[in-house]
């Protein structure tokens, strides 16, 4: 019996700084590179709920094709969701920056595009690299790409 004790004790206590050192995750880190519609509506409704039914903060970066969604003259194609609805990217977009989604478009995306800042929605930003790698090697946050 005391062999029993003495070794759940150990375990106990070895376990026990890792159990207290696991911080809760705070958010999600989410890169956009696809052009196709229904695979940036599945980033649009996985960082919708992340926010909306998890409380946590969401990270996103568009970058090469996926960029299109920030810049304030394009349209992106209706996606039809299970509900019936039919919603594009772009308005999903719209509605986390509503939520209080950070939303930046990476930097080499506007000169390769031929466009300057002047071009981005309105609450989007031109992404800083060191700023986005930090928040990358954060281990508070999760990173999913699409």
């Amino acid at each position: 019996m005391k062999k029993v004790l003495s070794k759940s004790l150990l375990i106990a206590a070895l376990a026990f700084p890792m159990l207290a050192s696991a911080a809760p995750l705070k958010g999600l880190n989410v890169i956009i590179t696809s052009a196709d519609a229904q695979t940036q509506m599945m980033a649009m409704v996985l960082s919708t709920m992340s926010i909306k039914k998890h409380n946590k903060m969401v990270n996103i970066t568009l970058c090469g094709p996926a960029g299109e969604l920030a810049l304030k003259d394009s349209q992106s194609t209706p996606v039809k969701k299970p509900d019936g609805t039919s919603p594009t990217p772009k308005m999903a977009l719209m509605g986390l920056m509503k939520a209080g989604a950070k939303v930046e478009v990476c930097p080499l995306y506007l000169p390769n595009a031929g466009k300057d800042k002047s071009a981005l929605v309105e609450g989007i930003s031109v992404a800083n690299p060191g700023v986005v790698a930090g928040n990358l090697l954060d281990s508070e946050f999760n990173n999913v790409s699409f």
